[in-house]
């Protein structure tokens, strides 16, 4: 049974994001995909608190019929090895890729699971493991930084984030103050 994993900060969730799951889903055959939202990033601090960012990648993903829960583990590798995959796949962007490198411990991260690397125009992939596996994604020039900083200058979000993120958004005042 392959299982997909997306984990991230999600700070907030955008349409990134689900373009790389529904292409994965499809790519590897995936017979779940889980979602996790990392309370505490180790490489990078978040806006949103944990419980916000959760509810909004709830919403996010409520169409992929994936399981989204919170992450309490820093780091990948450690996550990897509380939850006991059977055939997991990590699923990143090609951006990350390059930084794998710098992540704790990664020959074990690839012990514990292969990577699904989605490629984007301008990224060449070099051969670095039998465990790593591209597949292609449709571009979107969205980032969570850039729907942070449109929210904090009154502009819309519409079509960056599903309309239920961006409710959330609105309701709960996210991003108003950098």
């Amino acid at each position: 049974m392959a299982i997909g994993i997306l984990g991230g900060r999600f700070d907030p969730p955008h349409i990134g994001h689900l373009a790389l799951a529904r292409a994965a889903v499809e790519h590897f055959d995936l017979d779940e995909l889980h979602v996790t939202v990392v309370a505490d990033a180790a490489h990078k601090r978040s806006e949103a608190a944990a419980a916000d960012r959760l509810e909004m990648t709830r919403r996010a993903f409520a169409d992929l019929d994936a399981t989204v829960e919170l992450e309490r583990h820093r780091y990948t590798v450690d996550a990897l090895e509380a939850n006991d995959y059977d055939d997991a796949i990590f699923l990143i962007g090609a951006d990350q890729l390059v930084d794998l490198p710098t992540w704790k411990q990664p020959e074990r991260v690839l012990e514990l699971a292969r990577l699904g690397v989605a490629t984007r125009p301008g990224f060449v992939l070099e051969p670095h493991s039998s465990r790593i596996e591209e597949f292609a994604i449709e571009p979107n020039d969205v980032s969570s930084s850039l729907i942070r900083e449109r929210v904090r200058r009154g502009e819309s979000i519409d079509g960056l984030v599903v309309p239920a993120v961006a409710a959330y958004i609105a309701e709960h005042d996210l991003y108003r103050d950098g």
